[in-house]
């Protein structure tokens, strides 16, 4: 009781005498970051692995079983917290062009670590303290003690983690570098982590790749930059909201330090400061999990393409894809007529179907689902569906949509529709929007020997890999 009143009263001290971070400035500037509609919820795909049936390790996609845009519930394993005091060496990559790091990205990225939760746990001091928000200040309660403020950073004077949680338990491993804003908005209370670049991807790698071993350090080290450039591409995109990335699915997933490892570690160090870029700019380095043999252009959202995301094959030498290993290959859903109607209503609008009339949307009966024509890579161009009513048209990624049960959507675009007796069968390939890099391409080039020179170049073709310096 005694060190809680003296935390509370060293508190109090702090907040009249010093000039602590206040929240961050909003401003009204829109998201400059180019995403198209709800890809930012959906993607990027992450994945962990799961108990292989075979000798070849399978990964299996993570999402957030907290959060409203979680897709996939089934096969969810959360990453172990792992030590990180054993480092590995890695060899850093020569030959690349390096340049001195621009002064405006020359400063910590700031993460939306937790946003528009009612409450959070913080070990500080060796003191637990519970966060809530009253209006637009933020409640701090210890030991029977509270106090109010519009805002409060947290950093350990000795520079080791902070630890922040939603719930006392995960309090036990977390550990978030850097310094911890929280802050109030609307009634809920937002944490946003200010983390140097480098340790927020070792907080990010083993998360988007999944845990791999020391054969596969090429699949890490492309993943890394990867990350790197989102990142960075990412600086300012979010300024309205007062940081610069998601810690979720909207963004790449970020947990802190608890899930890095001594070859995840290694990784990043080896890249450090490298990044990809195309014509003197950061690259929009879009990746997802599975590709099903050939990857895809922006087409599949309805956008200009960009010279470095380009539909082509995915295959080894044999022909056979390179993320055959991957348990979303070949995947299939089944529904049954009345389900089709159910979910097709009231997936309709986010979907963004296009029907042939006014009362289309009232249809009680589902005659007919088939593709009209296809984008290069086989992924669904149109969707059309025929009812007692009309009929309505889905396009390209939203086909995903259309389908979705409990938030989950397809796993792909790459897919066929048959009836057969009371049930319409979907059967596909692929996970992920396909995109950019297929990480379990990555995974089974990475063990074949490829390098991540060879890696993202065949993925992102034409980009320049360069080293920025501090």
């Amino acid at each position: 009781m005694k060190f809680r009143w003296t935390f509370l009263s060293i508190l109090f001290y702090s907040l009249t005498h010093f000039a602590f971070a206040e929240s961050q400035a909003v401003s009204a500037s829109a998201d400059d970051f180019d995403l198209p509609d709800d890809v930012a919820k959906a993607e990027v795909v992450k994945f962990v692995p799961v108990a292989p049936t075979n000798a070849t390790p399978v990964a299996q996609p993570v999402v957030d079983s907290a959060s409203e845009d979680s897709l996939f519930m089934e096969n969810f394993a959360p990453i172990e917290a792992a030590s990180t005091s054993e480092e590995v060496e890695v060899a850093a990559p020569q030959g690349l062009q390096n340049r001195a790091i621009p002064q405006d990205l020359n400063r910590p990225i700031r993460v939306g670590i937790f946003v528009g939760v009612k409450e959070l746990y913080l070990m500080f001091n060796g003191e637990e303290i519970k966060v809530t928000a009253t209006g637009s200040h933020v409640k701090l309660q210890a030991g029977g003690k509270s106090m109010e403020m519009e805002s409060r950073e947290f950093q350990n004077e000795d520079g080791s983690c902070i630890a922040v949680a939603q719930d006392q338990k995960s309090l036990k491993r977390a550990c978030y570098p850097g310094s911890v804003l929280l802050r109030a908005t609307n009634g809920k209370v937002d944490a946003i982590n200010a983390v140097d670049v480098e340790d927020y991807l070792r907080g990010s790698v083993p998360y988007e790749i999944g845990k791999l071993d020391a054969s596969r350090i090429e699949a890490l080290k492309a993943q890394a930059i990867a990350a790197r450039t989102y990142a960075y591409k990412h600086f300012n995109s979010r300024e309205a909201l007062g940081f610069d990335v998601y810690a979720d699915v909207k963004d790449q997933v970020y947990k802190g330090l608890e899930g890095a490892t001594p070859l995840t570690d290694a990784a990043v160090k080896a890249t450090a400061g490298v990044v990809m870029t195309y014509n003197g700019e950061f690259i929009i380095a879009y990746y997802h999990s599975t590709c099903g043999g050939k990857t895809e252009t922006l087409a599949t959202w309805n956008r200009p393409n960009l010279p470095y995301l380009q539909c082509k094959p995915d295959l080894r030498p044999n022909g056979s894809p390179w993320c055959d290993e991957s348990s979303y290959m070949k995947w299939e859903k089944r529904f049954t007529d009345k389900e089709i109607v159910d979910l097709f209503k009231k997936n309709a609008k986010e979907a963004k179907a296009k029907f042939s009339s006014g009362t289309g949307a009232d249809f009680k009966k589902v005659k007919n689902i088939s593709v009209i024509d296809t984008l290069i890579s086989g992924r669904i161009l149109t969707l059309r569906v025929e009812t007692d009513k009309g009929h309505f048209d889905v396009l390209t990624d939203k086909t995903r949509w259309l389908f979705k049960k409990a938030n989950s959507i397809l796993p792909s675009s790459l897919f066929s529709v048959k009836h057969e007796k009371q049930e319409w069968v979907v059967k596909g390939s692929g996970f992920g929007h396909g995109v950019g890099m297929c990480q379990m391409g990555v995974r089974a080039r990475a063990l074949a020997g490829q390098s991540f020179q060879e890696i993202l170049t065949h993925y992102y073709p034409g980009i320049t890999l360069e080293k920025y310096t501090r």
